[in-house]
């Protein structure tokens, strides 16, 4: 099964988006595991929303909106992904919270979403 862990990030909180040679190397750590583990996927990080070309596409009433960053709302921006294969969703459960943990010991506060990726119905089942 096949997992999307997404961290959100507060853009004004310090280091969150310019992170610490403690930081980078705790991540290093914890992807390599990840990897040599098997299950991760792909991972990235993404860029704060006022230093790279971020933009917001919003269809609502019939009508497209596109907006610019910076974004308004800066304390629910995704950050960041890790794509992991897994066997259960208490694996991906145990996976994110050691992916927070880099974060909690570091930055000091992360949320990480965990959602499982669609793979189109299982023998009859609704996704």
């Amino acid at each position: 099964m096949r997992y999307m862990m997404m961290h959100k990030l507060d853009e004004n909180l310090p280091g969150a988006f310019n992170p610490s040679p403690e930081f980078m190397a705790r991540m290093e750590s914890f992807m390599k595991e990840a990897g040599q583990s098997g299950i991760l996927l792909a991972a990235e990080g993404l860029c704060k929303s006022s230093k790279a070309d971020a933009t917001r596409i919003t269809v609502s009433g019939g009508k497209t909106t596109v907006t610019d960053g910076p974004f308004t709302e800066t304390k629910e921006l995704i950050a960041g992904f890790a794509l992991v294969d897994v066997r259960s969703h208490e694996e991906a459960v145990e996976w994110g919270r050691r992916f927070s943990d880099v974060f909690a010991e570091t930055i000091g506060e992360v949320e990480v979403d965990i959602r499982r990726v669609y793979e189109g119905p299982e023998h009859g089942q609704s996704a």
